[in-house]
């Protein structure tokens, strides 16, 4: 396994900011987020080419996650958002990522008058996504997300349900903060270990999803890298924290 760091931290900060402090934080592996101020653009996906040449970096994508409900009930709007979704595929394959991370649909209040519609469009938004993204070269990873927004897929049970629909073989990304919030790392790892490809990483005292420094938070991060060994995993582990995330580095690579 491979400690990996998102540019999550520097969300508020302009994208040519971003690449030259990773490098600083001396690992070669970075998740690239492509929401608001950071979406990928060519001369953006342009420079990440020309910095993966110079510095021998390698990346993965988290594609776009707070407009982007898979499960939008208008066609039309539903199928805006997978086309982005696709983009950031496109973007993906062009700079050779590890993976592309993507957020399941959630809820509307369309789910009262038309019970499981929404899960059947889940369920049709990323069979299209997970087909466009073979055709592209990349592995795309649904991840395991939190409340308050009333997402499909949060826990084991709605994993389960998930990978008995899908009918093909398909990997996930687990996010260990969101696992804890529900306390359900440690059965994620026993129940669905071949299918983790791709980890998050960020600490939380198990009430709400902030993205802490590791060691700031109630997780038990030695338990946790331990359940994480014994399934075998050789992915990357990519920290989110959104402080001290070179202090972050060095409590991982510790325990590793």
């Amino acid at each position: 396994m491979e400690l990996a760091v998102s540019t999550l931290f520097m969300r508020d900060k302009p994208f040519e900011d971003v690449l030259p402090e990773l490098l600083g934080l001396g690992t070669g592996r970075i998740e690239v987020i492509d929401p608001g101020p950071h979406t990928l653009t060519p001369d953006r996906v342009a420079k990440l080419r020309e910095l993966r040449a110079s510095y021998g970096l390698d990346y993965s994508i988290h594609a776009p996650w707070a407009d982007t409900n898979l499960s939008a009930d208008d066609d039309s709007i539903r199928e805006r958002i997978i086309e982005r979704l696709q983009g950031s595929i496109r973007w993906a394959s062009q700079i050779e990522a590890r993976a592309l991370v993507f957020h399941p649909g959630w809820q509307t209040f369309v789910e009262s008058s038309s019970p499981g519609r929404g899960w059947r469009l889940n369920m049709e938004s990323t069979r299209m996504i997970l087909r466009y993204a073979e055709d592209h070269g990349v592995d795309a990873l649904i991840e395991n997300v939190p409340g308050p927004v009333p997402f499909y897929m949060r826990a084991v049970h709605d994993f389960m349900r998930f990978f008995d629909e899908l009918g093909a073989e398909a990997g996930m990304t687990l996010d260990v903060g969101h696992a804890n919030i529900i306390r359900e790392t440690r059965l994620f790892l026993e129940r669905f270990g071949p299918s983790i490809r791709h980890i998050h990483v960020s600490d939380n005292l198990g009430d709400s999803d902030n993205h802490l420094p590791i060691g700031e938070g109630g997780i038990g991060w030695k338990e946790t890298m331990d359940a994480i060994k014994r399934t075998g995993f050789d992915g990357w582990i990519v920290i989110e924290a959104i402080t001290d995330v070179g202090g972050s580095l060095d409590r991982l690579r510790r325990l590793l």
